[in-house]
Order: structure tokens, then sequence, then C-alpha cells
């Protein structure tokens, strides 16, 4: 008998069209996986370096400074109050989305459903998928939203939690998380919402589920994108007290804890908004110069509720032939949509992450 065997990494099948890519003239321009480009803040690269965090094992749950700071940066960014033992520190949050249904399952064994947005990151269904658990796609609306009032009630009435990602990846969209909290607790389900592009909103001011009140809730955000700290690995989840707590405590028995010099240096993150504000900038002159480039080619390239990627939909829906002829005629890397659910398949996502000169470099040769 067979057990589970992993399916291919998404990324990994991208290898031919890397080759392709590359063999352009001007080389590869990788707008394929959401990897930042520009340097963290110096100040945050000085409290990396310093000794004295590395010389113990640091809390599994956050030092008292690391959650001090993220503290205030919620009061600071969406005029959240909340009390610091009600945030707990990650791994980065992608090894936190993988493990919640596991965790939750143990705690209630009678649920065995994740419910998730059908266009979205791919971890959380295969959070579930590790878990031994369903995962159920949610319909989201035209403008990328997730529908509730599509989940069915007997899906809702086994589900361990339900996922919400604003703005979402790929496509943008901005969810109404008052809804989603309205939802989760009139159905007794733990909304976790993943918010780790929130400081780069759009259409609109950043968002948090914690803006509707932190029970039932938990809010996931990450230094990743928001302070070029991806290879760091350092996030935070917060929210409700008893949820927060609990999976605090299992992930101490797994000995999943943040780096002290690197909780040292997110303190340091948090506290600054300057630096931000700079990567913003960035990322709006980049999706500008791509909306350009592609429209070029008769792309319906339009900008983004938030976050850093296009979600263009594919002559005849032909996601791969896209991709391809990307790939072969402008030397760029970009995913195919069926990357992030059936219903993607016939999208590409373009990730504005390579330096402003190499997207101007691109529009020449989309223009050109």
């Amino acid at each position: 008998m067979t057990g589970f065997v992993p399916p291919p990494y998404p990324y990994d099948r991208l290898a031919p069209l890397k080759l392709a890519a590359a063999a352009h003239p001007g080389g590869l321009i990788d707008l394929s996986i959401g990897t930042p480009c520009d340097p963290p803040p110096p100040a945050v690269m000085a409290a990396l370096a310093d000794p004295d965090a590395t010389r113990s094992y640091p809390p599994s749950v956050g030092t008292i400074a690391y959650r001090q700071s993220v503290v205030d940066w919620l009061a600071r960014r969406f005029s959240v109050d909340l009390p610091v033992e009600q945030v707990a520190a990650c791994v980065g949050s992608k090894e936190l989305v993988a493990g919640v249904p596991h965790w939750l399952h143990l705690r209630t064994p009678h649920r065995d459903t994740v419910l998730y947005p059908e266009i979205s990151y791919p971890t959380y269904a295969m959070g579930a998928t590790l878990a031994g658990c369903r995962s159920v796609p949610v319909p989201v609306d035209e403008h990328w939203r997730i529908r509730l009032d599509a989940i069915d009630p007997t899906d809702a009435a086994c589900a361990l939690c339900l996922w919400v990602n604003t703005p979402g990846n790929p496509a943008g969209g901005l969810d109404d998380l008052g809804a989603a909290a309205s939802w989760g607790r009139a159905n007794a389900v733990p909304v976790f919402s993943d918010e780790c592009y929130a400081e780069f909103t759009w259409d609109g001011a950043p968002r948090s589920i914690l803006q509707h009140g932190a029970e039932g809730v938990i809010a996931v955000h990450s230094l990743s994108k928001r302070s070029n700290f991806a290879g760091a690995r350092l996030g935070f989840f917060a929210g409700d007290a008893d949820l927060v707590g609990y999976l605090a405590e299992v992930r101490k028995h797994v000995g999943l804890m943040a780096p002290g010099p690197v909780q040292a240096a997110g303190a340091v993150a948090w506290a600054d908004d300057v630096h931000v504000a700079e990567q913003a900038g960035r990322y709006r002159e980049r999706l500008d110069l791509l909306v350009t480039g592609l429209a070029s080619w008769g792309l319906d390239a339009t900008f983004p509720g938030g976050a850093f990627y296009l979600w263009v939909p594919a002559p005849d829906g032909d996601a791969w032939t896209l991709a391809q002829r990307l790939a072969v005629e402008g030397g760029a890397l970009v995913s195919p949509g069926e990357f992030y659910g059936e219903a993607g398949a016939g999208h590409v996502r373009v990730a504005a992450v390579q330096p402003t000169d190499r997207m101007r470099e691109l529009v020449g040769r989309l223009t050109g």
C-alpha cells in the first residue's frame, strides 16, 4: 500500500519555462515567486548582528520586546488595542498556515474541514492535506473576494477554520473582514486572516480582522514582504486569547522558535514605518510599469486592490501558452494561475519583485 506522496512543488514545474526565459538575449526576469529583491533597513541588519541574542534559547512565543513592538505596530497601523499575551511569534507565516489544521484537528477531532478561497495561496489547501483533513475551496466573486454566502452549511458545521487573505494572493482582492469575523462567530468557526500584504493596500487604508474584535479570530502577519526579511523567517499571529494560547503551547512542544537575533531585528522592523512607505512606492512604480508593458500586448492587466501581483487573464484561457510566450519573447518567468487553484487556470500571476530598472527593461522588450 502506498502512503502519502507529496505532489510536485508548483514552482518546480516552471523549470522548462525558466530555461526558455534565460535564453532571451537580455536574460531572465523572474516574476514567478514573490521574493523581495530590495534590502532590509540598515537598523534591522544592525540588530540582527547583535551577539547577545544568540547565547540562549529564544522563547517560542516570542520575546517580550518583539511582541511589544508588534502590539505597538497594531495600535499605530490599525488602531487595535491588544495585550501582549495575545500575540505570538512564528517562524515566517507559511509554517503556521501549514500547521494550523493539524493542531486544530488534535483539539477538535470531530471537525475535519479547512475552508479557504478557491483562488489563493496553495498552502491553505496543503495544510489540510498534511493534517489528513478535507480542504474545501470557497467561491470568490468578480472582484476576487471570498463569498461567505456560498459556504455550504454542512461544510461549516465540520469546519476547523476558515482562511481569508486580504490583500489576496494572487489576485489582490480585498475581503470584507468584518463580515468574515461575524460569519465565524455565528458558525463557531475560527477565522484565520492572512494579512501579510496589508502594508501594500492600494485601494483604501490597510485593514485587519482585529479591527472587528479578537473573539474567534487570528490575524497572521509576516516581515517577509513588509520589510524584505523573507530569508530571516519571522512573523506573528495575534487575536483570540484562547486560540493564541493553545497554538503557542503546541508550538512550544514542537520546538518552533524564531532565532533570538531574528526576533531582535524583528522588533526594530515593526517599530519603523518609514522603510515600508518607501517600499510601497517602489511596488507602485513597478506595478505601473508592468501594467503598461502587458497592456501593450493587448493583455487586460489591471492594477490590483492590494499586494504586488498582477492577475492577468490569458487569451482564450490558456495560461501555460501565455507563460511560454512571455518567457520566449520577453524573457519573463510568470506563474500559471492553476498554481492557486483550479478556478485560476485561465490567468497568470505576475509578481512585481524585480528591481525597477529590470521592470523598465521588460517594458522595453514588450513594447519594442
